[in-house]
């Protein structure tokens, strides 16, 4: 019995977290929005992400880190749709008919293929 997982593309804003960031971490609110030109996203300012290192290393001061910097801004980037960080589409839930329907056509071999992927014979850099 061959076994499909299917996913719904649903923007998950908060990542793989289950809870609320550790203190002092940033969480989502980071990333900003701009309502100009159709909506899109900001990335954070990652030198106010900077969190100072306590740690010495010969006498001088480890550098801090931007934590969360480039995980969100890579998120900015990739939003299909920058007003979810504002206003959300609600889940609709799952539609288990449909995804029935998606097995069986799987199962019956009456997929589409995907497209084979587009190579170059050879790569210079």
């Amino acid at each position: 019995m061959k076994q499909v997982m299917l996913i719904a593309p649903v923007v998950v804003l908060g990542g793989c977290m289950s809870a609320p960031p550790p203190l002092g971490m940033p969480d989502v609110s980071a990333i900003g929005y701009d309502t100009r030109d159709g909506g899109r996203a900001i990335p954070p300012d990652c030198a106010q992400l900077n969190q100072r290192s306590h740690l010495v290393d010969a006498g001088f001061a480890r550098p801090g880190v931007a934590f969360g910097c480039a995980t969100y801004t890579n998120l900015a980037t990739m939003l299909a749709r920058p007003e979810d960080i504002v206003a959300p589409l609600p889940y609709a839930g799952a539609d288990a008919s449909r995804a029935a329907d998606a097995v069986r056509r799987y199962e019956e071999g009456r997929t589409t293929p995907l497209s084979a992927p587009s190579t170059t014979s050879s790569v210079s850099h």
